[in-house]
This record gives structure tokens, C-alpha cells and sequence, in this order.
């Protein structure tokens, strides 16, 4: 895009952009998301931004009616897998706040030199303000969902001292932030008393299928770490997390007024799903919110995937007929590598069952049951070893989960949210029991690659034949190949027949 495109789409307040780009008034000194429903500044007023720290770094603040910080993020990142690209993944997940710069450049390779170069040639700022933009953002969701201290506030969100937390609060928002508290009462995400943890609205942009989501959950919730209740249209996805400074719990429901959140809110095409996260340590507030947001796959731009996906004459009827379809990610990526080991060759149902036989075996219990869930994931280093005699399946599975683990577990197989997807298939398929279709499915979820296609898969053959279509087909779909495996798995069924065993 060019300056006047984006002038355009400020113009016609298109939350297709929120995110991409940030727009600049520099005669009020604010930076707002190309759908701000205030009147559109003149042309000569205005300058565009890649990132929310670069018009920070700029001197603006944020506007407090459509809360740029707040936007989605750009699907860009999800996509690309260069240096920026792991980089944003990277940082987006602590990475700076926990290990500063030095850690972010030794987990990509280059030198600090190269990644502060790269960033701030592609997003107007660099690691350090770009983590900082962050952490203004997780600071500002603490004063306005939850009553702690504002001295507690400021080392949650990542901050090393309390004048550095004033002094960005007071950049970014314009304002103190007992002042940013006060004022944002009436707007908060939700009622910090109800429930308990810290509320928040996770936005989205475009249409949004959370039902198709929460179907997809809810046949995969593994007993102990996952569950989903209510009934359809008012469900909750809750299960736990193992965080870098402790464990959490997170909460994600369906919209209840109406939307079902497939649709809009605010007149831009988008919208938000209420989220609660329990944690046992603030620190991990970031992580967290993160995390949610791969595992749900709301940074996604569903308009760039209808547009590809839409226009094929045989695919097209599946993606019209489910609108916000999206891919989802994971919260762990090491459950995830272990679960789909678990899941060769048998149904999605019956993978259930040797997984939750795995967390009430080796998982580490939670200080008191929440619900139904009473467990985290087991980690790597746990079952390296482990006999896993208690799971019922064949022998040459159970060495598959201990070489995966073992991987895991020695830095062989590296699957954090900057890892280069490349390596990391090719590790996988170098361990005894990994086939391309777990190296796939790995590389889709744990990794999010939007562009991963199972011609193997026993779901998407048949997807193929009931639309009318071959697996050379799928060259026509890139880079979104992810997502038409789902829409091919949610093609409709033919007569019924007896199930078929299936990896997913």
C-alpha cells in the first residue's frame, strides 16, 4: 500500500487495516487504527506508522476513543517466516521483556546489531520499543480490570522500575496512571469483582466463526487440561497454561448479545471475544494474552483468505458457506507436538483417551482442581523417559512420544513462536515414528503457518471428493493452504457411513 491507498481506507474507516497500519494526526499529536470513527483529519495532517511503537516513538499518543493498542494484530507476522516476521512472534511472546535483546538475537541467530537494524527498517522501531509499546498496553489493560497497586501494576506489565512505567504511561496515554484509571472506569473490558482474574476483550478483525472453533475445541479437550461447557452459542473454552513465571487459567466464551461472534460491533467488521485469564503470577499477563490469541488464530485476516480461497470454483461454496472459518493454533507448542503423536492413525475421539491416561499420569496437578481441570500439560523433560506404560497404544508410539520429548527437552527440536518453520519440520521428520503428516500438523498449529497442506490426511480426501477436487488443486490456494484444510474438513458430510481413523 502506498500513503494515498491508506488515506483511502482512513477515509472509509476500513477495519480490514486495523492493525496493519497507524495513522498519525499530527496537529492533535494522536495516532489512532484506520477505522477511528472520528472525523477524518486532512491529508496534509496526517502520517502513517507500521507499528503502534513507532508513532509512540514519534511523540503521539494514543486515541482514547478507538484505542489503537488494542487492534489486532498485523497477519503479516503469521505469515512471513524472515527475520521481522520471527521476530515479532518472538517479542509478542516476552521474549525482550524475560531475556532483553541479547536473548532475542541469540534465539533467532543474528547479532543484535542485525535484528535492531532489520526492525527498525520494517517497523519504524526497534526491540526495545516495541516490547516497551507492549507492555504500555498489558499495563493499561491492569488499570482499568483489575484494583491492584499501581507500584504492582508497573513490574506486572514488565516494567524494571516504577518511573519507567510513569514516564510511558504518561507518553503513550498522556496522562498518569492513576489518571488513565480513573478516566477508563466506565470502558473497561469487564467487571474486575465478577469472576475474579483479569478481564479482557480479545479483538478480532472480520468475520469471526467461533462456533466452528469452539466445535473443533470441544472434540479435541483433553480431561484434566481442557473443557468446554454451556450450551451452543453460549459455550466457554477454558483450559490451563504452563507460563514462564507459573500457571494460569484462561477462560474464552461465545458472544451472548447476539453477534455470536461472527460479525462486527463497532461497524468496521470486527469485534472482540471476553476472555478471563486466572494467573498465578501477573508477569505472565503478556504471555498469556498471546498465547489465547495464536491458540484462537485472531490476528488472522479473514478478508485476504476469502479473496484466495473464495475465488476457486471448487472451494469457493465451502468458503462462502462458512464465513471466519479460521485455523486454530495452540497454547503450548510442546503439548501440541505430543498430542499429535498421540493422534496417529486414530480418530480425533479416540486420541482423547491416551492423552488424558498421559496428564493424570505425568501432568503436574494445579494447587486446587478448577472445575474440571486439575492438571498442566506434562512437560518435555517428564516424559523423555517415562515408561508410558499407562497409555493404551502400540509400543512404536510410545518411543515416537519419547523421541519427541527427548528433542523437546535437549533443544534438538526447537518450536517457539519465532522458530524457523524449515528446521523445525525437518527435525521433526528426522525422529523414528514421525511422518510428513505429523510434521505438517505440527508445523500448522504449533508453529502457525497458514500455508500447510495433508494431502494425506483421511478428512481431507475425503473433503477433496465430496467438492470435486485433487490434491494439485491445493497449489492453487496458496498462502492459505491451512485454512482451506479446515474448510475441507467441515465440508459437508455425505450419507453417513462408519468413521474413519484420522490424524487430526
Amino acid at each position: 500500500m502506498d500513503d494515498e491507498t491508506r488515506y483511502e481506507a482512513v477515509r472509509s474507516r476500513d477495519g480490514r487495516f486495523d492493525g496493519v497500519f497507524f495513522t498519525g494526526v499530527l496537529t492533535t499529536g494522536i495516532y489512532c487504527r484506520p477505522s477511528c470513527p472520528a472525523v477524518t483529519p486532512k491529508r496534509c495532517n496526517v502520517r502513517f506508522f507500521p507499528s503502534a511503537a513507532a508513532a509512540q516513538r514519534a511523540g503521539l499518543r494514543a486515541c482514547r476513543r478507538c484505542r489503537p493498542d488494542a487492534v489486532p494484530g498485523s497477519a503479516e507476522w503469521n505469515v512471513r517466516a524472515d527475520l521481522t516476521g520471527r521476530a515479532m512472534r518472538m517479542i509478542a511472546d516476552g521474549v525482550v521483556d524475560r531475556e532483553g535483546v541479547e536473548g532475542l538475537a541469540r534465539r533467532l541467530g543474528y547479532s543484535v546489531r542485525q535484528v535492531r537494524r532489520q526492525l527498525t527498517a520494517e517497523l519504524g522501531a526497534g526491540p526495545v520499543a516495541l516490547a516497551r509499546a507492549q507492555r504500555a498496553h498489558t499495563a493499561r489493560v491492569l488499570l482499568q480490570t483489575t484494583a491492584l497497586p499501581v507500584t504492582e501494576i508497573a513490574f506486572a506489565s514488565g516494567f524494571a522500575s516504577v518511573r519507567q512505567f510513569n514516564d510511558t504511561i504518561r507518553e503513550a496515554h498522556a496522562c498518569t496512571p492513576r489518571e488513565l484509571r480513573a478516566r477508563s472506569r466506565a470502558g473497561s473490558a469487564g467487571d474486575p469483582a465478577e469472576g475474579g482474574g483479569v478481564a479482557l476483550r480479545l479483538a478480532y478483525r472480520g468475520p469471526y466463526d467461533a462456533a466452528g472453533i469452539l466445535d473443533f475445541f470441544e472434540r479435541r479437550a483433553v480431561p484434566g487440561v481442557e473443557e468446554v461447557t454451556g450450551a451452543p452459542g453460549a459455550r466457554t473454552y477454558r483450559r490451563t497454561l504452563a507460563l514462564p513465571y507459573g500457571h494460569g487459567v484462561a477462560e474464552v466464551r461465545e458472544r451472548a448479545d447476539g453477534t455470536g461472534g461472527t460479525g462486527g460491533t463497532d461497524g468496521t467488521g470486527g469485534g472482540w471475544l471476553p476472555c478471563r485469564l486466572h494467573l498465578a503470577d501477573l508477569r505472565d499477563l503478556t504471555t498469556a494474552v498471546q498465547r489465547v490469541r495464536r491458540l484462537f488464530d485472531l490476528d488472522a485476516d479473514p478478508y485476504a483468505v476469502e479473496d484466495r480461497l473464495g475465488a476457486d470454483p471448487l472451494l469457493g461454496p465451502l468458503v462462502r458457506r462458512r464465513p471466519g472459518l479460521r485455523s486454530p493454533g495452540a497454547a503450548d507448542p510442546h503439548e501440541l507436538a505430543v498430542r499429535a503423536v498421540l493422534g496417529q492413525q486414530v480418530t480425533v475421539g479416540a486420541a482423547r483417551t491416551p492423552a488424558g491416561a498421559l496428564v493424570a499420569a505425568y501432568g503436574k496437578p494445579l494447587p486446587a482442581p478448577d472445575g474440571a481441570l486439575t492438571h498442566l500439560f506434562p512437560d518435555p523433560g517428564s516424559l523423555a523417559e517415562a515408561p508410558l506404560t499407562e497409555l493404551p497404544m502400540p509400543d512404536s508410539r510410545r518411543r515416537a512420544v519419547r523421541a519427541v520429548a527427548a528433542a523437546l527437552a535437549d533443544g534438538a527440536l526447537v518450536l517457539d513462536p519465532g522458530a524457523d518453520r524449515d528446521e523445525a519440520e525437518r527435525a521433526l521428520l528426522a525422529l523414528r515414528g514421525i511422518g510428513p503428516w505429523t510434521a505438517g500438523y505440527v508445523r500448522m498449529r504449533a508453529l502457525g503457518d497458514p500455508d500447510v497442506f495433508l494431502p494425506g490426511d483421511a478428512g481431507v480426501r475425503h473433503g477433496l471428493e465430496r467438492i470435486g477436487a485433487a490434491a494439485r488443486d491445493a497449489e492453487g490456494w496458496r498462502p492459505w493452504r491451512s485454512y482451506a484444510l479446515h474448510h475441507l474438513w467441515n465440508a459437508p458430510l455425505a450419507p453417513a457411513g462408519p468413521e474413519t481413523p484420522e490424524d487430526r
